[in-house]
Parts: structure tokens; sequence; C-alpha cells
């Protein structure tokens, strides 16, 4: 299986790492590893098709990262903050999808404001909030569309910035 289009994949990753997702599960278990490399000021892009597991990947992300708060989807309050209970980063979890504006319709958002002590999480971010950062990592799954109850995943994680250049992407899949 091939990852969706992203023309953000396309540009040179500083490192990158690919892995099949076999269930619900085992995609919350990746959003508790990945929370492990995650810094505050990270931003964090989600990429894939509607029942991918973008926000399940996210409930993971804020159980490893100890925020408040049950991760749901934000798709119709577009952000949602989630603050730690272990003194870490909070999690801010937005969801683009019915922003078409691109960056200006997020800088009402304030996530300029809110990424260098938190964690940024952008379900459906491709073309919108790449000049947030040039730090940044990219995650786009793929999963079988149609008519099917086949949940495996196939996903790519891509590091992009100086940020990423020496992490190693790859312990998250073992």
């Amino acid at each position: 299986m091939e990852a969706p289009h992203s023309p953000v994949a396309e540009t040179a990753a500083a490192r990158s790492a690919r892995l099949t997702v076999e269930s619900p599960e085992q995609m919350q278990d990746l959003g508790r590893r990945l929370a492990k490399l995650l810094r505050p000021g990270d931003l964090v892009m989600l990429t894939g098709e509607l029942g991918a597991g973008k926000t399940t990947l996210t409930r993971g992300l804020g159980e490893g990262l100890g925020v408040r708060g049950a991760v749901t989807s934000p798709t119709f309050v577009i952000a949602r903050v989630h603050p730690s209970l272990t003194g870490g980063p909070a999690l801010v979890h937005v969801d683009a999808y019915r922003l078409g504006g691109g960056l200006d319709e997020m800088e009402d958002l304030d996530l300029d404001v809110s990424l260098p002590e938190s964690v940024v999480v952008v379900e459906w971010g491709d073309g919108k909030v790449e000049d947030l950062s040039d730090d940044r990592l990219h995650v786009v799954i793929h999963r079988v569309v149609g008519d099917t109850d086949d949940e495996r995943r196939e996903v790519t994680l891509y590091g992009y910035g100086a940020r990423w250049a020496s992490s190693d992407l790859m312990s998250t899949t073992a």
C-alpha cells in the first residue's frame, strides 16, 4: 500500500520510518511510544483519510504525555487544550478539516503562542500549518478504503528540520 499523496511528504525529510499497525489498540500504543520523543515546541501533523486513526493516535499521544481530559476529535470545536498532569507540556489538539484559509485562519487559534510550551498536533494540516515551524513531525496514515473490516494501517513518519535530524524515529517502530 502506498501512503496518500501529500506534498509535504514529498520534500526531503531528515528522518523517516514506516510501519504497519494492525489495530486501533496498536495505533494508540504507537501514540504512547511517539510521546516519549516529543517535547515542548513540537509540531505534529497528521494526514490520513477519514477513519484512518488520526484521533486514535492522538489519544495515545495524550496518554503518553500524561495530559488531562479525554482526547476526542476536535472537529466541531476546532481545537482543544489538554493540560499536563505530570508537569510536562500541554497537548493542543487541532482539527483543521473545516479550515480552508491556510495559516491565516490558523492564526486565529494562536497556535504560534501555544507552540513553544506545548505539543501541537494538527489533523488535516497539510498546506495550512507548515509555516508554524521548520521542525515538525509529519505522520501519514493510509488505510484500506471501501467496504472492509480491515483495520490494518500503513504509517509513515517524516521528521523535518534540525529537531528531528538526530531523532531515532525507528525506535518508535519496535
